[in-house]
Formats: structure tokens, sequence, C-alpha cells
């Protein structure tokens, strides 16, 4: 996992359980946003932090 991915799930986790501290009623509120916003990048972070292996020379 790379370090932009990490962080990107800590920011998730951390806003997701922002939400569910601070407003218990409300259905969608900022962080709850954030947390959708920080899960898709970390996902597209993971994507983006696979080693592709390519050998460039041509046998």
């Amino acid at each position: 996992m790379s370090k932009s991915a990490a962080g990107f799930l800590i920011l998730a986790a951390m806003s997701g359980v922002m939400h569910f501290s601070l407003f218990e009623e409300t259905v969608v509120t900022l962080p709850l946003i954030a947390c959708g916003v920080f899960s898709v990048l970390f996902v597209l972070a993971l994507i983006a932090g696979r080693k592709i292996k390519f050998d460039p020379v041509l046998r």
C-alpha cells in the first residue's frame, strides 16, 4: 500500500467516525461526504499504486 493510499484510508476512517460521533440523526453531512470522497480516492490510489512489470528489452 502506498503512502497516499494509507493517508486516504486514515482520512476516510476519521471522517466516518466523526460523522457517527457528532451527528446521530442527520442523514447526509459534510463529514459523510468527505468520507465518500476519501474512500474513492483510496481505491484510486490503490489502483494507481500497483506495480506494473514491463520489460523494455525486446527479445
